[in-house]
């Protein structure tokens, strides 16, 4: 099978970066290596920001629960990053209105005394400041919340964003500042002079290809999978990450019919929920959920969809019913692992990343957010510098434009490419049937898939869906509904046969089944049928 984008690496190269991860932090270092002119590699072994990095909750934001933890260095940190992102990324970026409902008095106080100092940290980076609105106001801009007991609420902002369009456009600007990327590439192993990680061994999961590469450092950015790569250069090495799961379901935008997301502070269990819109959409998340085993596709608990739905339950209008959930999606991140007795506990692991030189040679990152994933990198990069001995050469990233970024005028679905749009529509008019859309209940139209497997490195039907264009993600049996006419149009560029459209599209619904959501007897029914 020939790829659409497999990009001639020689293996003689020796690279000063391999970065092994094209998640948020991966592609994040490869552009501020790249762009401080080293030679950078990165490989990963599926899509990028197949993870974690596509199943956020698609906020920027300084963490306002972590404020509330007094971690007070974290918080402003995750502050300035957010205004960089709104000013790097302007056509994914935005400012949105959170409000924070509150049902007796002393909330009131407490949440805009706290959030009047999460302003203040943001410095010049503010988004606005916070204020207190009455139930009536409040009812005005959200209709659908419950009124039994309201007393006002109080609005504060941070960022909205599309993780994995980001991670799409960071990856482009890496290669248009000289990174060589190559996605569906997996690392089998680590290459060796004595006790010294000197690069990788590869095997390219489409076509077989079997691919060494050398390098000054290796840098192991694989979220949950960190402890994979260690092993591979000892397998006695203690585990580093300990996977936490955050679920999201999706429902329609009417629930609470607002263009402001909804902000629950504390839950019958301490957590922080949001309901927050998107695409049209109403995403409501997160848990936190301790797992022992990761893999690529998580899998939600019933019990973490419950606590979902009755939480939102008791703040919707309408309450949300299991049949009334689009898409139900999961991610896991890879926090680090609890040093004392209490495996179950994720409270006292670490949210802030944690950067170690693993091995001469080797140098792991992990944790953090989407929020400080340019931070991350910097940090990351000024070691490898100091590790393997290269030239120092000062980041640039603090005021490098990501692809496509540029100030959205309009309300258009094709806003989301910002610079790039313009291109979407040349296509459409040089040839109008691609103006066609792909699903009456979506704007999203056939353009847009030649268009990503043109200049976005989509390979699959699976990477248009879920992370080109989020469908998957956003309802799940419309993305089924397309996989058809998406196999098509890929199978075209591709010049692959009936075959090779048949197996896409079996592959996309197996895997489009376990976004829908199933109810536990629902569960039992189909594990019988099977």
């Amino acid at each position: 099978m020939k790829r659409l984008h497999q990009p001639l690496v020689a293996e003689n190269i020796n690279w000063d970066l391999i970065i092994i991860g094209g998640g948020a932090t991966g592609l994040g270092t490869a552009l501020d290596a790249a762009s401080r002119g080293y030679k950078t590699l990165l490989v990963e072994q599926a899509d990028y920001a197949k993870g974690t990095s596509s199943r956020s909750t698609k906020l920027v934001h300084g963490g306002v629960r972590y404020l509330a933890q007094g971690d007070i260095r974290l918080v402003r940190h995750a502050l300035k990053e957010r205004g960089l992102l709104q000013q790097n990324a302007k056509h994914l970026v935005h400012k949105e209105a959170f409000l924070i409902p509150c049902y007796d008095w002393f909330s009131i106080i407490k949440y805009l005394t706290g959030l009047t100092l999460y302003d203040w940290l943001a410095g010049k980076y503010s988004f606005g400041k916070s204020k207190f609105f009455s139930k009536k106001e409040t009812l005005s801009m959200m209709p659908g919340i419950k009124e039994k007991g309201l007393k006002g609420s109080i609005r504060y902002y941070d960022g909205q964003f599309d993780d994995a369009r980001l991670a799409i456009n960071i990856a482009q600007t890496a290669i248009e500042k000289g990174a060589a990327l190559l996605n569906y590439t997996k690392v089998t192993g680590l290459l060796k002079n004595g006790e010294t990680v000197i690069g990788i061994e590869t095997e390219d999961t489409i076509t077989g290809l079997k691919t060494q590469f050398k390098g000054k450092v290796v840098v192991n950015a694989t979220g949950v999978f960190v402890d994979d790569i260690l092993h591979m250069n000892n397998p006695d090495s203690k585990k580093m990450v300990r996977p936490s799961q955050g679920v999201h379901v999706v429902l329609e935008k009417s629930f609470l019919n607002s263009e402001s997301a909804l902000m629950i502070p504390k839950t019958s269990d301490g957590r922080v929920l949001f309901a927050v819109p998107w695409h049209e959409h109403l995403l409501v998340g997160t848990t936190d959920t301790p797992l022992d085993e990761h893999s690529l596709e998580p899998r939600a608990l019933k019990e973490e969809v419950d606590f979902i739905m009755s939480t939102a339950a008791d703040y919707f209008n309408r309450k949300p019913l299991e049949k009334d959930i689009l898409s139900v999606f999961s991610g896991l991140r890879p926090l680090a692992a609890p040093t004392n007795g209490d495996g179950n506990s994720t409270k006292e692991i670490s949210r802030d990343h944690k950067l170690i030189v693993s091995a001469k040679g080797l140098i792991t990152i992990t944790g953090g957010k989407w929020t400080t994933y340019r931070r991350m990198a910097e940090e990351t990069v000024d070691l490898a510098i100091t590790h393997a001995g290269l030239e120092p050469k000062a980041c640039v990233t603090e005021n490098l434009s990501i692809h496509g970024s540029q100030m959205i005028k309009e309300d258009h679905h094709l806003s989301i490419y910002g610079s790039d749009r313009d291109k979407i529509e040349t296509l459409i008019k040089q040839n109008p049937s691609l103006g066609q859309q792909l699903h009456p209940s979506f704007p999203f139209v056939e353009a847009e898939v030649i268009w990503s497997a043109r200049n976005e490195m989509a390979e699959t039907v699976e990477d248009i869906l879920s992370r080109r264009l989020r469908v998957l993600f956003i309802d799940a049996q419309a993305a089924k509904d397309m996989a058809p006419r998406v196999a098509s149009l890929l199978a075209k560029e591709l010049s692959a046969d009936e075959n090779w459209e048949a197996d896409q599209i079996e592959t996309f619904n197996k895997l489009a089944d376990g976004y829908i959501y199933h109810s536990a007897p629902e569960i039992a029914e189909l594990a019988l049928a099977r």
